[in-house]
Formats: C-alpha cells, sequence, structure tokens
C-alpha cells in the first residue's frame, strides 16, 4: 500500500485548496445538511439547484472528475488526487450526495460497458451535474438478492416495454435518467436472464412515491413502470447480460460508501466537553476506540486507492471497507447518545446543535441497508476473500419461470 503523498500529490493538494478557497465560498454560502437528511421539500429543491451550480462550475474549471479521461470531460488524474479533491472539498460544502449515483456509479458503468452512442450522449451532460441520476436495481421481493428480480421488459421492434415495481430508490424523484435492471429471459437462469437499461425518468408510465423515513426526509422511493417503452438503444451491454454491468456498478456503489470522507472526531470530543464528560474514563475509553476505528477505515481506504492506481478494479476489498464503515457508523452513533443523556430523546430546535446528532444515529441505518446489507457483504467476504463454501442454493441453474415465487 501508498501512505505517503508523493511531492506531485503534494503539489495537487495546494492547488486544488487555492482554487476552492476563491470559489467555494460562493456556493458554500447556503449550504445546509447532507440531501439524504433534508425534510423540506423547497429546501431539497434549492439544496439541488445549488449543488448543479457548483458542479457545472468545477466542470467549467477543470476540476469536475477528477479521475475521468479527458475525453469525456474529466482531468485524468489517479483516484489518490480525487480523494484529496473531495477531501479538500467537504471543508466547505456538502454537494457530492446529488451525483453519487450518476458520476460515482453509473459513469463508470457507462465507461466499462457502454458503446461509444452512449458514452458520447450521457457521460459530459452527467459529470456536469446537468442531468441526475438514481438507480432502479431493488424490489420488494428481490433487494439483497438482485437475480430474484421481476420487473419485465418485453421487446416490440426497437422498444422495450417495461413493468414493474421498484424500491429503495435514492433521489428517484428528482433524477433525470435511470439505470434499470429488468428481467428480459424467464427460460434462462435468474442471474442470466437480466438486461440493464438507461432510462428518461420523465417517460410515461413511470410513477415515484417518495417514501418518509424516521429522520423525516423522503429522500428514497419506490417507483412503479407501467408501460414504459424504452428505445432498444438504451441496452447497456447486452440483452440478457446485465449481470456483468450490474457488479460493476456495484463494487463502485460498496465503494462510494465505504470510502466517504470521515473526520475522525466530528465534533464528539467537543461535545464530550460540552457535556461534562471530558473526564470521564467510559467516554475517553470510546473516544479511544473511535480513533482507532478511523485508522483501520483509513488504511482500508489506501488499499483501495493503491489498487485503483494500479488499475485494479473495486473487488471484493469495497465490501470489507463498507461493512466495517457500517460498524464504525453504529459504534459512533451509540457513543454520541451515551454523551447526550436524556438529551438524546430531545429533536430539532429542542435538543443541541438542532437535533444533528440524533439525525446521525437515526441516519445509521443508511448504510448498514444501501448497496448490499451487511449480511450480503459478509457473504461475499466468506465466498471470495476467505474462499468458504457457499451457501446452499436450491434455485441455481435453473429457469427462472421455474423458481418457486
Amino acid at each position: 500500500m501508498d501512505f505517503d503523498e508523493t511531492p506531485a500529490e503534494i503539489a495537487f493538494r495546494a492547488e486544488a485548496r487555492a482554487w476552492l478557497e476563491t470559489h467555494a465560498p460562493a456556493f458554500a454560502a447556503g449550504d445546509g445538511p447532507v440531501s439524504v437528511y433534508i425534510t423540506d421539500p423547497e429546501d431539497e429543491r434549492r439544496h439541488l439547484a445549488a449543488c448543479r451550480a457548483w458542479q457545472a462550475h468545477k466542470y467549467d474549471h477543470g476540476w469536475a472528475g477528477i479521475t475521468w479521461p479527458t475525453q469525456y470531460g474529466g482531468r485524468g488524474g489517479t483516484p489518490t488526487e480525487d480523494a484529496i479533491f473531495r477531501a479538500e472539498e467537504a471543508r466547505f460544502l456538502s454537494a457530492w450526495g446529488v451525483f453519487a449515483v450518476g458520476i460515482g456509479m453509473a459513469g463508470p458503468t457507462l465507461m466499462a460497458h457502454g458503446s461509444d452512442d452512449q458514452k458520447q450522449r450521457f457521460l459530459q451532460p452527467m459529470l456536469r451535474g446537468d442531468e441526475v441520476w438514481c438507480q432502479l436495481f431493488s424490489e420488494p421481493n428481490a433487494g439483497s438478492d438482485l437475480g430474484g428480480l421481476a420487473t419485465s421488459a418485453v421487446r416490440d421492434g426497437d422498444e422495450w416495454v417495461v413493468n414493474g415495481q421498484k424500491v429503495w430508490n435514492s433521489g428517484a424523484h428528482y433524477s433525470d435518467w435511470g439505470i434499470l435492471l429488468t428481467r428480459t429471459n424467464l427460460d434462462a437462469p435468474k442471474n442470466r436472464g437480466i438486461t440493464y437499461f438507461l432510462v428518461d425518468m420523465r417517460t410515461p408510465g413511470i410513477e415515484t412515491r417518495p417514501l418518509r423515513q424516521i429522520t423525516g426526509a423522503a429522500h428514497f422511493n419506490e417507483v412503479f413502470l407501467t408501460d414504459v417503452r424504452i428505445p432498444h438503444a438504451n441496452v447497456l451491454g447486452d440483452v440478457d447480460g446485465g449481470w456483468g454491468p450490474m457488479m460493476t456498478t456495484l463494487a463502485n456503489e460498496r465503494n462510494l460508501i465505504g470510502s466517504a470522507s470521515r473526520s475522525p472526531f466530528p465534533g464528539s470530543v467537543e461535545l464530550a466537553r460540552r457535556m461534562g464528560l471530558a473526564d470521564d474514563p467510559t467516554t475517553r475509553q470510546r473516544l479511544a476506540q473511535s480513533f482507532v476505528r478511523h485508522e483501520i477505515l483509513k488504511y482500508l481506504g489506501y488499499r483501495l486507492k493503491t489498487a485503483a492506481a494500479k488499475g485494479i478494479a473495486p473487488g471484493p476489498e469495497s465490501s470489507i471497507l463498507k461493512l466495517y464503515v457500517s460498524q464504525h457508523l453504529s459504534a459512533e452513533a451509540d457513543m454520541l447518545m451515551a454523551m447526550l443523556g436524556p438529551h438524546a430523546t430531545l429533536w430539532a430546535g429542542d435538543a443541541p446543535d438542532d437535533g444533528s446528532w440524533q439525525m446521525d444515529f437515526l441516519g445509521q441505518w443508511n448504510p448498514k441497508i444501501g448497496g448490499g446489507t451487511d449480511q450480503i457483504q459478509r457473504n461475499t467476504i466468506g465466498d471470495k476473500v476467505l474462499g468458504l463454501p457457499p451457501e446452499p442454493r436450491v434455485d441455481k441453474g435453473i429457469p427462472f419461470r421455474s423458481i418457486p415465487r
């Protein structure tokens, strides 16, 4: 693993910091909570508009898509430079979440599996923030086991007619485009009859219903597709061959969730002092454990960045990182609630710091579920890292239509 920044990376950090100090303050003035915690629809619209404006500004000045090839509007830089820029950017504002599905997941999948026409059409407006993307993968009966998805796509000439339901679709209610998995072959085994589409979210027949979460936000959605017509040109990869592009997307998603920039003590030490717990032995021990977990996450991230710098695509290591992130956030949330004591039962303006700590506690469930549950990550690690025997599967190798449902 590579730990120390090279002279070129040190210079890149200085250049990025200088540019951000000049340009970011004008866009950060109205920056509020991260997008998944916004509860007011009007605030969400303002946040979305501000994120689009900031992304376009970065693009126009050559700072969007640090690792993207220059031919698609990127900078052609390294994963380490990308991590440096995101860490510096996080000091000013939090605009990345709106574009995570597009730039972080759909973009790399398009580069790996898309046609030249698709790359030409979608990548530049995606990177500039002109088009926001969502993910239409999970279904009510196919979440952790995506191979069980049943949303159907039937070909009709140069179009496909799609019917079904998706759920847990982050940002679908404001997205312009979606990446969509469908069942196109009932006679193939469950993992072999899936086709990956790029779908315009304004297509007739698409109904998006936001789902209110325990935080009060409605960031997730359920999406209903009724006789939705998608051009055949919007198939990504091969018909019935969507499993490969899907795995590319999921690997990038886990890497994104796991490598999100985090401070070792995002205000928790100061909170301990304010609550009179700075000398409490139990609190001090928890803070020490928090620091150790953060260091472990840092070095797990170094491993992924080193692999990426060598041209190695995200693999099962991303599952290790994602699983540890969810464990870390749970321990952090429990520590914060213990520090708050009775104040932990308060909410919003009645709570210390307007309830931001309570939001972190309730929001800890997002990484436990999104991008594959903790249990799925353990299966991946056991199978692909430890070489353990896979779980018994009675549906392996038989036609999808023959699987009991």
